[in-house]
């Protein structure tokens, strides 16, 4: 997709879809109500009509308006007035995209100018336009036999913008918006890929196709001779049982100064999860390829960051492995020794993912971080939680803390702080280990937290538990790409 903008007046383009905002019904302003001058006041008496629902992201296709160039025009409802709420914006700009997906439509301009966001300027709406245009042609038909007919818009989109003093700020909003939802598309792909494809190895070769298609970033794999030889216990107990070796996957992009110390993402990348000898209920278990979510969004974030070029460090972890049943996988009670020289007793092998990632946390003490975020589909207790709104937050810093919530307000992938308090680390407790990899049914998202904490006392750190965002179930089935936006916000604030 190709989207620009302009200056010059859209009444005069000619464009398969000229496309307007609407606030009041009864007195259109700025390019709206010049196009229904021109048009003899045509919008208006369509609008009389009650053919537009006065609700944000309600829209009306007209054809073949009178005295204007476009064969089209769309009208988008604001839901207001004045001024709109972000939230709104959001679902304008949606409503919208499915909108132009109409067939027919090769291409489009968009007015920006006549719709005020509250607290967001010109740039965030193209960037939010620009996100939902990109993100709406996703299509995953990887291992369908007929390829997807594209019913969705791909074709060229201009965004107008009166003031040329905008410009600049505009196509950065532009540029940000495509990068994010092309990881967001990268992101999916990974997880909505048959787990007999993404394996760890699998997923070891997407890093260096990244590598290759971006120079600035350089990944280096970590086989399982050399995890051993680092006393990576705990993460090599997950693939033990399994034909698939597990990798841990290093992706190091470097925008700033060396002396600049980096961001440090990890991703839990359990390709596939049977749960191991405490195995799940096969009812919904093909969702289990879904596992590597976390590692996915990780892949994403590295892309878009190396699509905008931005000028800071960042460095992608993906701890990847395969938990399968086999005479060789470890088993309920189970001691292993992670690479921090902490001792876990197994009591669930189905909470693997803090096992992949303990180590992971371990390991990237080497970069000297600034801060560490994982990102982990890590407990179901978080979606009794927290329902599949909202991500789950759990940091042993409070500056940290409050600015991945802000990212996550800023662009609308939503997190929410739950504690880390020493009450609950307790119920770790083991007689025969250090701690045990897991707590008991209470505050089971809580003591997963509390575990990594154990492993993350060396840096500003926060865990992200998307199990509940990550995908989505029913009819709509399929992987998601969050927390990329809230990821990305949260480096896009930090290099500005």
């Amino acid at each position: 997709m190709e989207i620009k903008l302009s200056n010059a007046n859209p009444l005069k383009i000619k464009t398969n879809c000229l496309v307007f905002s609407v606030g009041s019904q009864k007195k259109l302003a700025g390019t709206t109500a010049e196009a229904d001058s021109a048009s003899g006041k045509y919008l208006s008496k369509i609008l009389k009509q009650g053919d537009l629902a006065n609700k944000a992201g309600a829209t009306v296709m007209l054809h073949d308006v009178p005295e204007l160039g476009a064969q089209r025009i769309l009208l988008v409802s604001t839901g207001a007035e004045n001024s709109i709420s972000a939230q709104n914006f959001e679902k304008m700009s949606h409503a919208m995209a499915v909108a132009l997906s109409a067939p027919g439509i090769k291409d489009c301009v968009i007015c920006l100018n006549d719709t005020s966001v509250e607290d967001k300027d010109l740039a965030w709406q193209a960037r939010t336009v620009s996100q939902a245009l990109t993100a709406n042609t996703y299509v995953f038909d990887l291992h369908k036999s007929k390829k997807t007919k594209g019913s969705h818009f791909n074709g060229k989109a201009t965004l107008f913008v009166e003031d040329r003093k905008n410009n600049k700020a505009t196509e950065s909003g532009i540029n940000q918006g495509s990068a994010i939802a092309n990881g967001m598309s990268l992101a999916r792909d990974l997880g909505n890929t048959a787990a007999n494809v993404c394996t760890p190895t699998y997923l070891g070769k997407q890093a260096k196709k990244l590598s290759k298609t971006y120079p600035s970033v350089n990944t280096k794999l970590l086989t399982e001779a050399q995890m051993s030889k680092l006393g990576m216990g705990a993460l090599l107990s997950v693939s033990a049982g399994s034909a698939e070796p597990a990798q841990l996957i290093c992706m190091e992009y470097k925008g700033a100064a060396k002396s600049s110390k980096p961001v440090v993402l990890v991703g839990k990348g359990v390709t596939f999860d049977t749960g191991g000898i405490s195995i799940k209920p096969s009812a919904g278990m093909d969702e289990m390829k879904f596992d590597m979510c976390g590692a996915a969004s990780v892949f994403g974030v590295m892309q878009a960051v190396a699509e905008l070029g931005l000028s800071i460090n960042v460095i992608g972890v993906v701890a990847a492995a395969e938990n399968m049943p086999s005479g060789e996988a470890t088993k309920p009670g189970d001691i292993v020794t992670s690479m921090s020289g902490q001792t876990i007793e197994v009591l669930n092998t189905d909470a693997e993912g803090r096992l992949v990632l303990c180590d992971a946390l371990t390991y990237i003490s080497k970069y000297k971080p600034d801060v560490v975020i994982d990102i982990a589909t890590l407990t179901g207790a978080v979606i009794v939680a927290l329902g599949n709104h909202t991500t789950g937050l759990m940091s042993n810093d409070d500056q940290l803390a409050d600015d991945l919530y802000s990212a996550g307000i800023d662009s609308h992938d939503r997190c929410w702080r739950l504690p880390l308090w020493d009450d609950y680390q307790k119920q770790l407790s083991s007689n025969f280990a250090d701690l045990a990899n897991i707590g008991g049914r209470s505050a089971g998202s809580i003591t997963a937290g509390c575990f990594l904490a154990s492993f993350a006392k060396d840096y500003r750190w926060a865990h992200l538990d998307i199990a509940g965002v990550a995908w989505k179930q029913g009819a709509a089935k399929g992987s998601t790409g969050r927390p990329v936006p809230m990821l990305m916000q949260y480096l896009l604030n930090r290099c500005s």
